[in-house]
């Protein structure tokens, strides 16, 4: 890498090189998983599979299926984790118990 006088810049091109260095930092992470997944495929590769093959083709972990389901809107379900979504708290607060609402 070239060294930089930065006490022969003008201000105009320091706040240039200010703009490029903070784009590079933003974009660093990025590029490093790039290279990383990049090389991941091409070993996946050489050993006759996808990278998708050895992982499954989703991340990992657990799916919770919904437990309670919303009787104006069918398509509205809560695995009753988490945050109560708004329906959830509408229905208490008319008076409905949870257990009306499990499916």
């Amino acid at each position: 890498m070239a060294d930089i006088d930065l006490q022969t810049m003008s201000k105009e091109e320091l706040v240039s090189l200010q703009k490029d260095v903070t784009k590079a930092i933003a974009s660093y992470d990025e590029r490093v998983k790039a290279e990383a997944l990049a090389k991941l495929e091409a070993t996946a590769k050489e050993m006759g599979f996808s990278l998708s093959d050895l992982t499954g083709g989703k991340k990992a972990g657990k799916i919770n299926p919904p437990k309670y389901r919303n009787p104006n809107d069918p398509t509205k379900t809560w695995t009753g984790r988490g945050r109560q979504p708004a329906w959830i708290k509408e229905a208490l607060a008319a008076g409905k118990d949870l257990d009306e609402l499990a499916i």
